[in-house]
């Protein structure tokens, strides 16, 4: 195994670890997407826990596109 396969395990296990700590209401409805909330900012550690989630897609995208490549 190459290391991106190793990166791309990782990050997966990271990406879906802060897709589940990202919270949008306290009902199943509001996390299903019948939340009453339309417009939101997200602030502290809910927008740093978004912007990671953003980059560890990206490296995510990134191993699994060069690890296939590689082969």
């Amino acid at each position: 195994m190459s290391i991106f396969n190793y990166l791309v395990i990782i990050s997966m296990a990271f990406m879906t670890l802060l897709i589940l700590v990202q919270t949008r209401g306290a009902s199943l409805g509001a996390g299903l997407g019948g939340g009453g909330e339309v417009n939101t900012t997200r602030r502290g550690t809910d927008k740093t826990i978004f912007q990671m989630t953003i980059v560890t897609a990206i490296v995510f995208a990134t191993s699994l596109i060069l690890s296939v490549i590689i082969k």
